[in-house]
């Protein structure tokens, strides 16, 4: 329960001045969910009586009291965000910034509150159940190999589609990919200094075009992305059970 908890939302403020060590958190939610066929932008829908965004907040708060928060918000869910942290109370501090037209641009106006050395998470706000136990596997890597992707193997048959032919292609040569990513903060930011690209689907792919090895580590089956109405029944159970 969050009940009787204070949320203090500071504003964009200066964060430097921050050792070596210094962990950051960025969660982005600046995407409005169209596939979830409503107005409400997912990360604010309520899953067990709480907005997705703020369980994905808890689980980072749950793994380090002392991570900074920034939250990339979509421009136009500002108030709407306001009016939810005041009915939802958490022991958090945050920086928040307005997302931009894609996931790039978002992450970059994220980075851009960063002015310290340090290690970033880079985190979908839809995965609402990453345990602090993978947060912290995924910070320990990137502090020995300055970055690391958390990957799941594929369980299903896979077949190629090539205008009306198919093909099957080997599952064992393909991993699915999840967040948190967590990158040594001077590496992502040199990167996002670089023109947007299509081919830019995450931030390892964007860090790759620099020619920086991805390094992987397992990540979790609970650790799904909220996109249609059915993954928020599946997140329920997984809570529940």
């Amino acid at each position: 329960m969050v009940t009787g908890y204070w949320l203090l939302a500071t504003g964009i403020k200066n964060i430097g001045d921050i050792s070596m060590s210094e962990k950051y958190v960025i969660i982005t939610a600046g995407g409005m969910g169209s596939r979830m066929g409503s107005e409400k932008p997912k990360q604010f829908m309520e899953l067990d009586g709480l907005p997705v965004i703020i369980h994905s907040i808890m689980a980072f708060y749950s793994y380090s009291s002392s991570i900074r928060f920034i939250l990339v918000l979509p421009g136009n869910s500002m108030d709407k965000w306001k009016k939810l942290s005041e009915k939802h109370r958490l022991e958090v501090s945050y920086d928040v910034c307005k997302g931009g037209e894609t996931r790039f641009q978002s992450v970059k106006n994220g980075l851009g509150l960063i002015n310290a050395e340090g290690l970033v998470a880079i985190h979908d706000a839809v995965r609402p159940l990453v345990s602090p136990t993978l947060i912290d596997n995924c910070f320990r890597l990137a502090s020995r190999k300055g970055n690391a992707v958390p990957v799941l193997p594929l369980t299903d048959s896979v077949r190629e589609i090539s205008g009306e032919d198919s093909r099957p292609i080997d599952r064992d040569r393909f991993r699915l990919v999840q967040t948190p990513q967590v990158f040594d903060v001077s590496l992502i930011k040199k990167a996002y200094e670089q023109a947007y690209r299509a081919s830019f689907t995450d931030d390892a792919t964007v860090l790759e075009s620099f020619g920086t090895k991805i390094c992987l580590l397992e990540g979790e089956k609970r650790n799904i992305k909220i996109t249609n109405p059915d993954d928020l029944i599946i997140a329920g159970a997984f809570l529940k059970a």
